[in-house]
């Protein structure tokens, strides 16, 4: 009772200070505290509890480099027209008929070459909305298109900061992860794309704002060559290289391409790096073209320790044994992912933040998948099927609260975001059929 007495008024302060815009890490300190407390009134020695929490913070030091690199290839990926061009190239392909479809297919490209969710609905996101503003159409359903899509990328990108997470803290493989994602997202995506383009055929979004396109090429030099930090990582990724590696290589030619053809100065990029990306001009798309840099990153950075302090602490003192009381009566693979689907549900509404419910849920089933002689890799991909597409769709969860907010709408895109719910629909149903594709694609590889 006293545990879920915690766990409740942890719940109280992260809605609180997510509906009031504060750090998600102040509540989040407060519930460490708390859940310190209690374990300690259990009969926990402080000298235990605070091992566990040192051995769960641990796990995130892998991973923790690369959020700051991410931030930094954000920034320099901006300064060097990488962002702008991506964003100018892919709105000329437009068509009226087919602008939901073209919403979704745009923000998912965008997503997977920039890695996160944020970073894709507040450029090419925002970008579509202003464009589609003079429409009749539902802002909610383009919104739906727009945030499903960006999912797609903060879901399987080399660069997405919770694909390198679930492939730390679960030991597997990146690449391999992201080839299963890719394998199980494929009829998902069909799907998608087919219910997007009745979408787009009966609500046609004629475009009534073309000034972002004009500023666009009037503040940055688009030539070709401003997309080969893209290509950098997307090569390199085709290659299997390190990450950390490609993120590097990608970053120093943005910063060639900033300084000899955006003309941007060194100090100015350095800047840049650490504080994120902000246009010194007055304009429309300033508000568009801003963020990344190491500082943004160090708060997440900051929200992984401390969450992946609590995951230890809560699973080497068993406090939550309700569950795995529940993950014991489970016998079947379908059965599985159902219960990883429902814990990552209840993880995504309590913990309010991504990063929270894919700690939690890793935490709660990984001795399960274990028992059932379920490789990690099973386990990474289930992970990335439920709780990372389930997060956005809870309406107080930062996962989806701040791609809406950006895109100046609210929890009613939620129906419209087709992609987050037919992911774990469609696993579930191809599951319950028998067929696992990872099973598949592991056989296909093996050698004869």
């Amino acid at each position: 009772m006293d545990i879920l007495f915690a766990l409740a008024s942890s719940f109280i302060l992260l809605v609180f200070s997510v509906s009031k815009g504060y750090f998600v890490a102040y509540p989040l300190f407060v519930t460490l505290g708390i859940l310190v407390v209690v374990l300690r009134r259990r009969g926990f020695t402080l000298k235990y509890l605070f091992k566990l929490i040192i051995d769960g913070s641990k796990k995130s030091f892998s991973v923790l480099n690369i959020l700051l690199l991410i931030g930094a290839v954000t920034a320099v990926w901006m300064a060097a027209g990488t962002v702008p061009a991506i964003v100018y190239y892919g709105i000329q392909l437009i068509h009226p008929k087919l602008f939901i479809l073209s919403a979704f297919l745009l923000t998912s490209f965008v997503s997977f070459l920039i890695g996160t969710s944020f970073g894709a609905a507040s450029t090419i996101g925002v970008a579509l909305m202003i464009m589609a503003k003079g429409s009749n159409v539902n802002p909610h359903l383009i919104a739906g298109a727009i945030i499903g899509g960006a999912y797609w990328g903060d879901r399987c990108s080399p660069m997405s900061s919770s694909a390198n997470l679930i492939a730390s803290i679960t030991a597997t493989n990146l690449y391999q992860n992201i080839r299963n994602m890719l394998v199980t997202a494929w009829l998902p995506l069909g799907i998608s794309c087919i219910i997007y383009l009745i979408f787009s055929w009966f609500y046609p979004v004629q475009i009534t704002d073309s000034s972002l396109l004009i500023e666009l090429n009037q503040l940055f030099d688009l030539h070709w060559v401003t997309l080969l930090p893209a290509i950098v990582i997307l090569v390199l990724a085709v290659f299997r290289v390190e990450v950390k590696l490609s993120m590097l290589f990608s970053i120093i030619v943005s910063v060639l391409i900033a300084l000899f053809l955006q003309h941007y100065r060194l100090t100015q990029l350095i800047q840049f790096i650490y504080t994120g990306f902000q246009l010194e001009q007055n304009t429309q798309i300033r508000s568009i073209l801003l963020g990344g840099g190491i500082l943004s990153m160090l708060k997440v950075s900051v929200i992984v320790l401390i969450s992946t302090a609590i995951s230890g602490l809560l699973s080497g003192t068993a406090a939550l044994k309700i569950v795995e009381k529940f993950l014991r009566s489970i016998h079947s693979r379908s059965h599985l992912f159902s219960g990883t689907t429902l814990i990552g549900t209840g993880a995504a509404a309590f913990g309010c933040t991504q990063t929270i419910a894919i700690l939690l849920t890793q935490e709660l089933v990984s001795k399960k998948y274990e028992q059932v002689q379920l490789t990690a890799d099973y386990l990474a991909t289930d992970l990335e099927n439920t709780v990372v597409v389930i997060s956005p769709l809870i309406p107080w969860n930062i996962a989806g609260l701040v791609p809406a907010t950006i895109l100046m709408t609210d929890s009613g895109f939620i129906p419209f975001a087709c992609y987050l719910y037919l992911i774990p629909l469609c696993n579930w149903l191809l599951l319950r059929s028998g067929k696992d594709w990872i099973q598949t694609e592991a056989l296909l590889n093996t050698p004869k």
